[in-house]
């Protein structure tokens, strides 16, 4: 454990387990995307996947006995990054106070990087929103515990939430872009093959993203998922 809180202090080790805990809520983005697009399939199937995921373990572990470990894990995620974050976030405004930019660096900025910082923010303000909508049901016009499907078809008929989850999802494939791009960076991935693929790739895989989350809130303005 001193090795690992050596390592966190310097700039560096910020960047390495901002890196390793964006790629755990990276991959728990993608598969939270592909298990809520089950709810094409209709009601049965939906709210079968969303009992498994209460019932997976069992009897090792109590019912949701995985999905809490999961849960933790995912919350600690969520507070190393944003730790890690902010932190280096006031190291580089220390830096620019006696520092003027490169040239080299103005010409790497994208986009994406210039608002990871805001975007980060809007992420979790819609995560919270997110939990209370769904899973909790506190902001939710008719939540029944135990029907999913049923809560993200009546939540998703008020078009103001639908549409703000839809715009939620840009920031959300920005951040994924250029985060998995900046991880590579960090990790010093010098692979040429890797190097040359990792923005399409990248680009790609936020893309789907956007596009499969999207999908469920349209589908169910727009009568086909009912």
């Amino acid at each position: 454990m001193p090795r690992v809180g050596k390592l966190y202090d310097s700039t560096i080790g910020k960047k390495i387990f901002m890196a390793a805990t964006g790629a755990i809520l990276w991959l728990f983005v993608i598969g939270h995307m592909i298990g809520n697009l089950k709810i094409f399939l209709g009601a049965e199937h939906f709210n079968a996947y969303a009992e498994f995921l209460r019932t997976v373990g069992e009897p090792l572990f109590p019912e949701s006995g995985l999905l809490w470990i999961a849960r933790i894990v995912l919350l600690v995620s969520v507070g190393v990054h944003m730790l890690a974050a902010l932190q280096l976030t006031l190291l580089s405004w220390a830096a620019r106070g006696t520092e003027k930019y490169r040239k080299q660096d103005q010409l790497a900025f994208s986009y994406a990087s210039r608002t990871m910082r805001w975007g980060g923010v809007i992420i979790l303000l819609f995560v919270i929103f997110h939990l209370l909508h769904l899973t909790f049901g506190t902001v939710h016009p008719s939540f029944e515990p135990g029907s999913p499907y049923h809560n993200v078809v009546a939540g998703f008929r008020v078009w103001p939430v639908s549409l703000f989850y839809i715009l939620a999802m840009i920031p959300l494939g920005f951040h994924m872009y250029h985060g998995l791009w900046s991880a590579c960076q960090t990790l010093d991935v010098n692979n040429k093959r890797i190097r040359d693929l990792r923005r399409p790739f990248s680009m790609a895989v936020a893309l789907v993203v956007v596009a499969g989350n999207i999908s469920i809130p349209l589908a169910v303005l727009a009568g086909f998922v009912h």
